[in-house]
């Protein structure tokens, strides 16, 4: 196959993306989009409701299965932007565009990629994921299609890690605390402020350090993000919510750890999910071994993607820059696109595991 013509085909394709709204639970019309531009090339997609994936053409039951993995969906763009997040723009070769960083360059890397693997025989099976609501770790993304899928030996994940190698992955578990006091006026000696009972908890979980570090990713760390107390200024609070958000390392489930803070934090606390925990895959493991002889360094990255709902080893991998997702101006580099197009075919062709 001609290896220009599907650079172009995706840049194409990633064009008509940026240009469709794609925010979580909202991918249809990016969904719709990407099931014809298959069909037009004449391939058979299966889809189920927003996910849409394809097969290799010669599968065998037989052999080995690797998951090729992105998402379509997007955040809704910031008040920040100065060019319009839905138009795609070419500057300086740079692609400017709400997704086109995260995570469309991956996109549709992966699937040229795939189109140039399944062009010629393999000793695995491959299978192409376009997933949904990755951004919110939906229940109606990757996790709903995964049984139809079968057996998946490993994956490969499509995130903007300038193409080095995320080999682990911290988990997330977000928690809900209220502090309870005693409302009473704010101009006398009443109440028991809710607020002020909160202080030092909230500081627990600033300064709280756990014993185990992840020999990958490090500390666990927890940051409370939202706190909401109050309703007008001359009434004692006798309530005080707050949200932390936790990142978990490999040394501990989040049931586990969710079981160690409530212990030891002094307020009512419940954990929204335990379903995002800590993953990686082992450094021995091949793909990661051709990956470093690539010249893919292998990392921990610090953010949340659909590895975190693969019961199966996976590697995080795709062009672009972490630091430019969720930004304003979101951008990537044609020369990024090409590049990763090639890396993904040198790292699966004629792969043994």
């Amino acid at each position: 196959m001609d290896t220009d013509a599907l650079f172009y085909d995706g840049v194409d394709l990633l064009k008509q993306l940026i240009a469709i709204p794609s925010f979580s639970r909202e991918e249809k019309v990016a969904a719709d989009c990407l099931e014809c531009y298959l069909k037009d090339r004449g391939l058979n997609p299966a889809r189920q409701g927003n996910n849409i994936w394809i097969t290799s053409p010669d599968w065998n039951d037989k052999k080995l299965t690797v998951l090729l993995n992105s998402h379509i969906d997007t955040v809704k763009p910031s008040n920040d932007w100065i060019r319009n997040p839905f138009l795609p723009e070419e500057s300086d070769g740079k692609l400017f565009g709400l997704g086109s960083n995260d995570a469309g360059a991956s996109l549709v890397s992966l699937l040229h990629s795939f189109l140039l693997l399944t062009a010629r025989p393999q000793p695995v099976n491959f299978i192409f994921l376009a997933s949904a609501e990755e951004e919110i770790s939906g229940k109606d993304g990757i996790e709903s299609v995964l049984p139809a899928l079968g057996k998946i030996d490993f994956a490969i994940v499509g995130e903007p890690t300038a193409m080095q190698s995320a080999v682990a992955e911290k988990g997330l578990m977000v928690l809900d605390a209220v502090i309870r006091g005693q409302s009473g006026h704010a101009a006398r000696n009443e109440g028991d402020n809710a607020i002020y009972r909160a202080l030092p908890v909230i500081e627990w979980f600033r300064t709280k350090r756990f014993q185990k570090t992840g020999p990958l990713s490090g500390e666990v760390k927890m940051t409370v993000t939202v706190i909401e107390a109050g309703k007008q200024h001359n009434v004692v609070p006798s309530e005080c919510r707050f949200t932390v958000d936790v990142r978990t390392n490999e040394c501990y489930t989040n049931e586990s750890l969710f079981a160690e803070i409530a212990a030891k934090c002094r307020c009512e606390i419940k954990a929204r999910s335990f379903r995002l925990n800590s993953s990686s895959i082992p450094s021995i493991h091949p793909v990661v071994k051709r990956a470093i002889i690539l010249g893919s360094k292998p990392f921990a990255s610090p953010t949340l993607s659909d590895m975190a709902l693969m019961p199966f080893p996976s590697l995080k991998i795709g062009p672009g820059d972490s630091a430019r997702s969720h930004t304003a101006d979101e951008f990537v580099f044609f020369s990024e696109i090409r590049e990763a197009m090639t890396i993904y075919f040198k790292l699966l062709d004629n792969f043994c595991y």
